[in-house]
């Protein structure tokens, strides 16, 4: 089960270069059922998603660098391009800040991910991470992907 918030970030306000960062490339196999493919540096992992804003089934199989390059074929989709910066926030959580790339450019959100509703309910968050837009569809990566960042941005 995974079990996030996300929210849409203006600005980081210290570096990032302080902390880890992972290059992410990621496409969808199909957006109904949500089956994505994606390079996580060097892994390459297929996940399937179930339905569901803050908190949905996910499972996730690895698989090899052969497989990732051949079910990029069946895409349906473009690539989503992304730097991924993870920043402890206490209580054993952990921000994941992602910076988008190529068509996406501009856009920053930070995702966090908790080990229940309850938690993720109860999270306050800092106020540099922005507008929470974790039931808003437009924010998911399927949609991203697909149609681009919103044109009509939430207010961050």
């Amino acid at each position: 089960m995974e079990i996030e918030r996300k929210f849409l970030t203006k600005e980081i306000p210290f570096a990032l270069s302080a902390y880890p960062m992972h290059t992410i490339e990621q496409c969808y196999i199909s957006t109904s059922p949500t089956i994505r493919i994606r390079a996580y540096d060097d892994t390459y992992i297929l996940t399937v998603k179930g339905r569901g804003d803050i908190a949905r089934a996910e499972f996730e199989l690895a698989i090899t660098r052969q497989e990732y390059i051949h079910l990029l074929q069946k895409a349906e989709t473009p690539m989503v391009c992304k730097k991924r910066y993870v920043v402890p926030i206490g209580d054993g959580l952990k921000a994941e800040i992602d910076i988008y790339e190529g068509k996406l450019s501009g856009l920053i959100t930070t995702e966090v991910e908790f080990a229940s509703v309850a938690q993720a309910e109860r999270f306050v968050p800092p106020d540099w991470f922005g507008k929470d837009v974790s039931q808003d569809h437009r924010y998911k990566n399927t949609s991203l992907s697909k149609h681009g960042i919103p044109s009509e941005q939430a207010d961050i």
